[in-house]
């Protein structure tokens, strides 16, 4: 159904694939949108209602490495020793999640390939053991599709890029294994001093697989370089502003700005380290990238089984309607809102997708190798 309803966007439908894409919405009745009695809860029941009709894509979970350390759970009753469980998810009204692939320091070279495979295993069979409530997906109509059915939908990656062993090959295998998302650190090719030519051709690779590129973390040099490389829009998995807060992952203006000319999708984490120990932190960083970046290119990562501090009344995903309702309350427009939570994340996934099929009609797979471009 996914493949039939991705098809339904012609070409003269989504355009280009740096514009905007028509936004995806789930039906709501009037009974979401309840009366408000009290005013001081005004902002909240809104944030629900918005919520409804435009659930959070959450960009980055941590959850797949947090279940390999238990020896039992059960997510669809709920899990105390995880912090995102089937039923705080769904009230936190989230629609979708990216669940991270990526791997501990220290977990590299040949071991790396290895590891990542397994938590894609892993996180491939909880899926499947827990079907009530979760569905993998791989495209945007996937994700819609699965929301529509009352299911989270569930998108694998980010991976970290040292799990390609810098072989091409590898990356079409993790892609067909359903990898949607690789951040692009911790290699020779793609490190402080930037993209080496053959890092600029696994960017090449991904654009025309479909797979997007995570710049959290990478250097200043690696970004403005993908941006320019890269025909598909990029994401930050876990940027804030570092005008705000400082933080080597988190974001300066001038790269923000950059972002936001790209088209790419900058997603602020809802951690402490990074956005601050409040809710209004979190709001702040929000402000300041959509001031910066345009209000296509911010959007949602709640980072949570990372192991990291979380802010205060967002412990877990059951909070987000709280975090909207302090947006709602400092003046954003509902589709701003919609857009964050929603939208944002569904136009690069249809972008992504456009430019593949663009990308495949003039390149085969490559077949360079890193000896042969960076010898």
């Amino acid at each position: 159904m996914a493949d039939l309803q991705d098809d339904l966007h012609t070409a003269a439908e989504v355009g280009r694939a740096d514009e905007p894409y028509p936004q995806e919405a789930v039906v709501v009745g009037p009974e979401e949108y309840r009366p408000v009695s009290d005013p001081d809860d005004a902002p909240l029941d809104r944030a629900r209602a918005v919520l409804a009709a435009h659930p959070v894509c959450d960009g980055y979970s941590g959850l797949p490495w947090t279940l390999r350390g238990l020896p039992w759970y059960d997510l669809d009753l709920g899990e105390s020793a995880v912090d995102a469980d089937l039923p705080r998810l769904r009230k936190g009204q989230v629609g979708a999640v990216f669940w991270s692939l990526h791997l501990p320091d220290g977990h590299d070279g040949g071991r790396a390939l290895a590891t990542t495979l397994e938590q894609l295993d892993l996180a491939q069979g909880v899926v499947a053991a827990h079907e009530a409530g979760l569905r993998p997906a791989r495209t945007a109509g996937e994700v819609v599709d699965a929301r529509n059915c009352g299911r989270v939908a569930v998108l694998f990656g980010p991976a970290g890029a040292p799990a390609l062993g810098d072989s091409l090959s590898v990356l079409r295998s993790l892609h067909a294994l359903g990898v949607r998302v690789l951040t692009l650190t911790g290699t020779s090719w793609a490190g402080p001093a930037g993209l080496t030519r053959f890092g600029e051709e696994v960017v090449r690779e991904m654009n025309r697989l479909g797979m997007v590129a995570d710049l959290s973390y990478a250097s200043a040099s690696t970004i403005r370089r993908t941006l320019v490389v890269s025909k598909a829009p990029v994401l930050f998995t876990r940027s804030g502003a570092r005008d705000l807060r400082p933080h080597p992952a988190n974001l300066p203006d001038d790269l923000l700005a950059a972002v936001g000319e790209a088209k790419g999708l900058c997603l602020v984490p809802l951690t402490a380290e990074q956005a601050g120990p409040t809710v209004r932190d979190v709001a702040d960083h929000l402000d300041h990238v959509r001031t910066v970046a345009g209000p296509d290119c911010v959007g949602l990562s709640g980072t949570y089984d990372t192991g990291g501090a979380h802010p205060q009344e967002l412990r877990d995903p059951s909070c987000y309607p709280r975090l909207i309702a302090e947006l709602l309350r400092r003046g954003w427009e509902e589709s701003d809102v919609a857009l964050l939570t929603w939208g944002n994340v569904q136009r690069v996934l249809r972008a992504s997708a456009f430019t593949a099929h663009l990308a495949r009609e003039r390149r085969k797979p490559s077949t360079a190798t890193i000896t042969t471009l960076d010898g």
